[in-house]
């Protein structure tokens, strides 16, 4: 939007300073050119989608405590229970 808005100043200033000024098509050309490009950056920027891999996706699981360290998730007991009382059914078995 920056390119836009220069463009848009320079558009201005051909106006202010007049057709009869020998610098008005050069500020003019300028000013087109300028929101022309910035229009141009708007919309490829808009239709440029980020390529994301299988490898780059994150588990569902994972939980960032932050820049490079992973926290453990936390023990569920009724899973916990669940086992132990598997274990001795297939002990008792």
């Amino acid at each position: 939007m920056v390119w836009f808005l220069l463009g848009l100043l320079f558009n201005a200033l051909a106006l202010w300073i007049g057709f009869e000024a020998s610098m008005f098509f050069v500020y003019l050309i300028l000013g087109w050119g300028c929101c022309i490009y910035g229009l141009a950056l708007y919309v490829l920027q808009r239709m440029e989608k980020p390529k994301q891999s299988a490898k780059t996706k994150l588990s569902p699981n994972f939980i960032s405590a932050g820049e490079s360290s992973m926290m453990p998730a936390a023990p569920n007991e009724k899973r916990q229970a669940a086992a132990r009382q598997a274990e001795s059914e297939d002990e008792s078995s």
